[in-house]
This record gives C-alpha cells, sequence and structure tokens, in this order.
C-alpha cells in the first residue's frame, strides 16, 4: 500500500487558528517563503527555510528544503507551515510529510492572509508587508 500523501492530503487551517496554535499549543511557524519575503516582514519567532529560490530562469525549487528544515526540527515537532497565499507551503507540506513529518498544518492564506487580519502589529501599511504575487494583489 503506497502512503505518499499528496495536495489532496494538506491539513490546512484559517489565520486565526493557526494564531491560536501558535499561542497556545507548541506550535513553531515554518515561512517558506523566499529570504527576500521573509526579510520584509513575518510572522514573530518564524524560522524561515525556502521552499523556493529567485533565479534569472524564475523560481526553482530548493532541492535541500527537507534537509534544512530537518536541521532545525525534528519530525515529531508541531509545525506550522506558511509562505505568501499557500501555494509553496502546500507544497511544502506535502514534502514534509512524505518525508515523516508527523504534526504539520498548511497556513490557509498564508502571510497576506496573517496581514490581513491584522495580526501583523507593525507600523507600515499592509501593502508594504505583503509580497505581491499571482494568486493575490
Amino acid at each position: 500500500m503506497d502512503t505518499t500523501k499528496d495536495h489532496q492530503n494538506v491539513v490546512t487551517l484559517d489565520v486565526h487558528a493557526a494564531k491560536n496554535l501558535l499561542h497556545s499549543s507548541g506550535y513553531n511557524y515554518l515561512d517558506v517563503r523566499s529570504v527576500e519575503e521573509f526579510n520584509k516582514s513575518h510572522v514573530e519567532n518564524a524560522i524561515n527555510v525556502p521552499y523556493m529560490f529567485n533565479t534569472e530562469e524564475g523560481r526553482v525549487k530548493n532541492p535541500d528544503f527537507v534537509n534544512q528544515v530537518e536541521a532545525v526540527f525534528k519530525s515529531d515537532d508541531h509545525l506550522i507551515v506558511a509562505c505568501n497565499s499557500g501555494g509553496r507551503s502546500s507544497r511544502a507540506w506535502v514534502d514534509l510529510n512524505n518525508f515523516g513529518f508527523k504534526h504539520i498544518v498548511n497556513m490557509g492564506g498564508g502571510y497576506s492572509a496573517w496581514v490581513d487580519a491584522g495580526f501583523a502589529g507593525d507600523d507600515k501599511p499592509a501593502e508594504e508587508l505583503k509580497t505581491a504575487c499571482m494568486f493575490r494583489p
């Protein structure tokens, strides 16, 4: 029996549920956006491991993503995986789940939804905190 998971199996929570987990259940926030996006603004205490890199040819998958996450977290750690809008983090969830991470959830809407919900706690306007992508303005 094949136990490999795909995008249909991704466990996704909205930003309100994710925030509650961060503050009450010992979850860590794994930000899979690019370093440039992360440096622009991020959730407090987030750990950044990019799922993709921006290159001259466009975005390419980080071939060492799972190994880099494994260097920071154990497979039984509780993780909220998030990107800008939810696409990269869904793919990252699948890769981590298939590698053996047991307690992971995807944050629906990504960091943009976090900002839209007013959770960024930054004095900058939302437009300065978010990164535009093909899925969000």
